[in-house]
């Protein structure tokens, strides 16, 4: 089974192998990528390997699909975004993603999270794209409300990292919604 690739005007999102273990474990070793990530820094190459392992799996099990972020000009591996928690039969996905700090605020998450968003709905046919955030992370909170995400409330203790349960906001983007906002765009642009 073939991994697809997705493109955007600045990036490629590529089928994450272990050629790229290094950077992958760079990125996820810091602590500023994993403070609301829902999981402890990585400490060892190992655990690197295992999830990029783990991605093969997931998509191959029709679960999860994960993406890695390469920018186009320089072929920089920035980080990853991709579909969590996926159930095609129940038409619905999450949405998660990280990148490396000196590419943050540049645009590059938002291109990235559209590009699969578009996939996801277009080609999987799902109906439902949910996120979930930590409460703290004003970041992703921000780009979701950016791309449409609504926020249907509060999952209290869903998420346990670093010896604490703690609560997360709860998003989601119907496929209804997200069709409204891009024929809004499209109109917009050629006005």
């Amino acid at each position: 089974m073939s991994f697809p690739e997705l493109e955007t005007a600045r990036l490629k999102l590529v089928e994450i192998t272990l050629e790229r273990k290094e950077r992958y474990f760079e990125i996820m070793s810091l602590e500023s990528v994993t403070r609301y990530y829902g999981m402890e820094s990585l400490e060892r190459i190992e655990q690197a390997e295992d999830i990029i392992k783990s991605f093969r799996t997931g998509f191959e099990n029709k679960r999860s699909m994960r993406w890695g972020i390469v920018i186009k000009d320089t072929g920089a591996f920035i980080g990853t975004v991709g579909l969590n928690n996926m159930q095609i039969g129940n038409k619905k996905a999450e949405i998660g993603f990280e990148i490396h700090p000196d590419y943050w605020s540049c645009g590059y998450t938002s291109e990235a999270a559209q590009a699969v968003i578009r996939y996801a709905f277009e080609e999987l046919h799902l109906f439902r794209m949910g996120a979930v955030t930590f409460l703290e992370n004003k970041a992703s909170i921000g780009l979701l409300e950016k791309m449409g995400f609504i926020k249907e409330g509060i999952l209290r203790g869903f998420i346990y990292q670093n010896g604490v349960s703690n609560d997360t906001n709860v998003f989601s983007l119907l496929h209804p919604e997200w069709k409204s906002r891009l024929k809004a765009k499209e109109t917009a642009a050629t006005n």
